[in-house]
Formats: structure tokens, sequence, C-alpha cells
């Protein structure tokens, strides 16, 4: 197990070395100059030069790379152009927001997905099994954004149990937070509910069929009993690839539901970084999430390899 973990972690700095390469080439290439941007097209060439100077925009790009990830590693991500403020102060205020809300989706779609994977799986060809794929072929299909604007429109305009946006901030109390969070999480988890739901259905079917799955039932195990000793365990594989992604997903991807519900999380900051040229926080926040989903897969191998003994065997 610990030759296959420093294996995967070695794996781990290649891919963050490539990724922060290829993040900042690309921004960099980006057509517009932020200096020029922020101070408008009347503005003079010294003007101009002398705010890029001050931004540290007049030094090699290759000088510019290696300190920005220098800063990186010992936690300093660079100053905002637009804001003049610490990158990092602004990474954190919002994943205030933003992480929780990827876990809370997360959770909810895990709740929501393992039970009806596994009733499909159980009654597959039945009314159960159809209607349960009925239902996730509707949540795959439907944009999550669409999710949303009905929620707002049920559980906020006509019913008022909910705010139709904003975020209060956790010092007004955690029930605050989370309510507010609660229909964004929503709208988040059912179309990522329905897609693990397949997979574990399919997954799971898989697994029914296999040898090892009868000589469990010929050994006197019930059905159900066969199904949860032997049966889910083996199929968490797969299932464990998508929840990884699935959670990288949400904390990277849900910059349009951010924007429905006026959240302040990390999809709105980048958002509006974009917007205004400010090359630093976009490849700072783009290096944030990039390392987030590389570090989710890396759990994601190791959980294979405690579920499935055989990966840590071949190592």
């Amino acid at each position: 197990m610990l030759r296959y973990t420093l294996k995967r972690m070695a794996s781990l700095a290649v891919s963050l070395a490539v990724a922060s390469l290829v993040i900042f080439l690309v921004v960099e290439v980006a057509p517009g100059d932020p200096a020029a941007f922020m101070l408008g097209i009347n503005a003079q060439p010294e003007t101009v030069a002398a705010l890029r100077a001050e931004l540290g925009l007049d030094v090699p790009k290759w000088q510019r790379y290696l300190d920005w990830v220098g800063g990186m590693l010992t936690g300093d991500f660079g100053t905002s152009y637009t804001y003049r403020t610490p990158v990092a102060d602004m990474i954190a205020d919002r994943l205030q927001v933003s992480l929780p809300l990827a876990l809370y989706a997360l959770a909810l779609s895990t709740l929501l997905a393992f039970p009806a994977g596994i009733y499909a799986a159980a009654r597959r060809g039945k009314a159960g099994d159809l209607a349960v794929m009925g239902a996730t072929q509707l949540g795959v299909a439907v944009p999550n954004f669409w999710f949303a604007m009905m929620l707002v429109l049920l559980f906020s305009i006509n019913l008022g149990w909910f705010s139709a946006g904003g975020f209060p901030g956790w010092e007004e109390g955690l029930w605050a937070g989370m309510k507010a969070l609660t229909l964004p999480a929503i709208a988040l988890a059912l179309p990522q509910a329905a897609i693990l739901a397949r997979v574990m259905r399919s997954s799971l079917i898989d697994i029914l069929g296999e040898d090892f799955m009868r000589t469990a039932r010929a050994k006197g195990l019930t059905r159900r009993q066969a199904l949860w000793r032997h049966g889910v365990r083996n199929a968490l594989i797969p299932v464990l690839t998508i929840i990884g992604l699935q959670f990288a997903f949400l904390l990277a991807g849900a910059i349009i539901i951010e924007q429905v519900f006026y959240l302040p999380g990390l999809g709105r900051l980048i958002f509006q970084s974009i917007s205004a040229r400010d090359l630093i926080v976009v490849e700072s926040v783009v290096m944030l999430l990039v390392f987030a989903v590389i570090v989710v897969n890396f759990l994601v191998d190791l959980a294979y390899a405690a579920v499935d003994p055989r990966l840590r065997s071949r190592t």
C-alpha cells in the first residue's frame, strides 16, 4: 500500500506542475493588457507603463511564472490587480460559500443516488427499475439552471420558504447559511444524482451476475444479504470515480448556479475576474480548482486500493 501511495503522489506532483504551466500560458496569451484595460482607452502610454511596472507586468513571463508558482507554494497567491487585495484572502472568503455548497450538493446527490441505484438494480426490468431509470433520464437531460429557476419559482416566489438568492454570511448562524444554500445545492445535486444512480445500477447489475454472488447464494445467503454484503461493496469502484469527479465539478463548475442565486462563490469570482482582466486572480483560482480535482482523484485512487486489494498487489 505504501509503494502504491508513493507512486500516486509522484503522479500528483507531475500533474500539478504541468497544470500550472498550462494555466499560466493559456491565461497569458489571452488578448488585452490588464493595465490598459484598467486605465481605459484614453490613458497615456506613460501612465500605462507606470501601472504595468506597479503590477509587475513589465518583467519577463518566465520570471512571473516562477514568482507565481513560488508564491503559491508559500501560500502567497499575489495581489489582485482590480481590488488591490491579496488573492488568498479573496479565495478564502469565496471558499466559505463554494466549499459548503459543493459538499452539501454532493451529500444530497449521494443520499438520493445510492438507494435509487440499488433499488433499480435489485428490481431489474420491473416497474420500479423503469420508474427510476425514467426519472434519472429526465435528470440527466434537464440542465441544472432550469432546476434552479423552477426551485426559485416554487419555493421562493410561490411558497416563500426560501430566499430567491444571496448569502447572509456564516456570522448570521449555521441555519441561516445552510438555508440559503439549500436550493442551490438541490439544483446542483439533482442532475448529479441522476448520473450517479445510473452508474450505481449498471455496476451493481454487473456484479450480481458474477460467480461469487451465485456462490454466496448457494451458501445460504438470501438475495438481500448477498446484495448488501458482497454486491454493493464490489460495485463501488466505478461509483467512487463518479463521486470524485462530481465533487470537483460541483466545486469548480457551479458558476451558473452561483449566478442564478447571486452567491459570492469561486465561480462568480472567476467570472468577474475574467471580465476585469484580473489575470492573477484567474490563474490562482483556476490553479486552486485544478489542485482540488487532482487531489480528489488521488484520494479516489487510494479508495480504490482500500476497496479492491488487487490494485495494491499489482504495484
